[in-house]
């Protein structure tokens, strides 16, 4: 009954719209400006980097909280493996804003720091490095999303777990489908750090 609970938990946290909230503060409704992602990167570009931290850390939250309670009340990493997976759908798609969310990387990293920091910090390495090279956010998140079940994997991490960071990989690769064919084409906007 209370791993139900922490499931709903989960995908109504996951569904709070971080972005559209802090850009809606603002003024500017987010999903109608920039790239129309209610993510930190375009928060950052349309409203202000101030606000798009802002959204960074909210959705970041969003995923770690739940995954955090569920990991420290001693629930199976089954249950937890769940609990993270409704966080995650939860910012995908968001019963908030009619099931249209975000594209789930700052909440995935969420995830990520509380069932497998090890394998984070290295994904977070691998995240800056392609950010600091490419200066797209985008590529970034793509080539740390794949990256994401080899360092689960090397750090041996349970096996679930490892599936559960290629379901997630592959859901950010299939939300990212638009800015793919913009890197091919090479007009992909790059971030001014």
């Amino acid at each position: 009954m209370y791993a139900l609970l922490m499931l709903v938990f989960a995908y109504l946290l996951g569904s709070i719209p971080t972005g559209f909230l802090l850009g809606s503060l603002s003024g500017v409704d987010v999903r109608q400006a920039g790239s129309g992602n209610v993510g930190a990167a375009n928060v950052a570009r349309v409203v202000g980097k101030r606000q798009g931290l802002m959204t960074l850390l909210g959705d970041v939250a969003k995923g770690f909280i739940p995954v955090y309670l569920s990991v420290h009340l001693g629930w199976s990493v089954t249950i937890t493996a769940l609990v993270a997976l409704a966080a995650f759908l939860g910012h995908l798609y968001p019963v908030f804003l009619k099931f249209q969310g975000g594209k789930g990387v700052a909440t995935a990293l969420g995830i990520f720091l509380s069932l497998a920091p090890m394998a984070t910090v290295v994904i977070v390495f691998v995240f800056a490095f392609v950010i600091g090279v490419s200066r797209m956010v985008s590529l970034a998140s793509l080539v740390a999303a794949g990256f994401a079940p080899l360092a689960f994997w090397f750090f041996s991490y349970p096996p679930l777990l490892i599936w559960l960071s290629l379901l997630i990989a592959l859901l950010i690769v299939i939300r990212h489908r638009k800015n793919i064919q913009r890197i091919i084409s090479g007009v992909e906007p790059r971030f001014e750090l």
